[in-house]
């Protein structure tokens, strides 16, 4: 109360009266913070502000949520927030925040390097269960989503790994690019930059990719049959008013059905989606539920 910034919540017509803020919880170059900056680069034409992207990567992706957690809900900071957060990484909750849309989501895909040994996923896990734990793969932390993926495979395929948790996905590629690993999980925006350096063996959907018509799914090769991968949200802190929520849903939807951005999204390698706040906010709970029935893959 008593700045001008505050929003008012009898104010039908509020809009940002400075540059907004978008968090993103992981570091320059991972799928999270790619997608994020293709959404800001065309946000200022339906905010009437410019959109700038902060990144606080650390801690499986907590440190950024924990500052947006704790962050004033006057509708000048936004995360970019991935829908499988894993409880228990920090003292936030979903209720700490109020969903505003869901932009894009991605599927989850096994890679191994482009020169790998491996050329099928039959390849990898007949190699695993020969060897069992002498398959390394790189995550982007403890039980973070690539990490998620890298254990429902290994279950569900039935061998043993060594599981090597990087800072997050950017580190983690990087890894499995430099050879330090044998394979990695990660979503397709993940390695759009870098292609031609990876190898595609599988992916975490019901139907083959448009992208990869060649890659078989998981559950044709008899593995894991639903769909894993990431949902990418746009928060704001719990609390912020319904006129501000409602403002960016608005302006976010116009946004991704512009043909310019809808272009950049495609050229990035992202899928784009959008979901008003009720449907995210359901997503969000969906994605919740299916985080805490994986104790079976964990062993707990």
């Amino acid at each position: 109360p008593g700045t001008s910034n505050q929003p008012s919540t009898s104010d039908e017509n509020w809009a940002p009266k400075e540059n907004v803020t978008m968090i993103v919880s992981y570091k320059a170059g991972s799928g999270t913070d790619n997608t994020a900056r293709v959404l800001a680069a065309y946000a200022e034409k339906y905010i009437g502000k410019p959109v700038i992207i902060e990144n606080l990567e650390g801690g499986s992706g907590s440190i950024g949520w924990t500052a947006l957690s704790q962050a004033a809900p006057d509708g000048y900071t936004l995360p970019n927030f991935n829908a499988t957060i894993s409880e228990g990484l920090a003292t936030y909750t979903v209720d700490s925040f109020s969903p505003i849309c869901n932009h894009v989501t991605e599927t989850s895909v096994v890679l191994v390097k482009a020169d790998s040994q491996f050329n099928t996923l039959e390849d990898l896990v007949k190699f695993a269960k020969d060897n069992p734990g002498k398959l390394k793969a790189s995550t982007n932390g403890n039980r973070a989503s690539n990490h998620i993926g890298a254990q429902v495979l290994a279950t569900s395929a039935g061998f043993e790994y060594t599981d090597i948790p990087y800072g997050g996905t950017a580190d983690q590629l990087l890894a499995l690019r430099q050879g330090e690993v044998d394979f990695s999980v990660a979503k397709v925006a993940d390695f759009a930059s870098f292609t031609s350096e990876v190898k595609v063996l599988a992916v975490y959907n019901q139907e083959r990719l448009e992208g990869y018509p060649d890659v078989p799914t998981m559950g044709e090769l008899g593995y894991y049959d639903q769909w894993l991968g990431s949902s990418r949200c746009i928060v704001a802190p719990a609390g912020t008013p319904e006129n501000v929520i409602k403002f960016y849903e608005d302006a976010f939807q116009k946004l991704m059905e512009d043909a310019d951005y809808l272009k950049a999204a495609e050229a990035a390698g992202m899928e784009t989606d959008y979901k008003n706040s009720a449907d995210t906010a359901a997503l969000i709970k969906q994605q919740q539920d299916f985080t805490e029935s994986l104790a079976d893959v964990w062993g707990d």
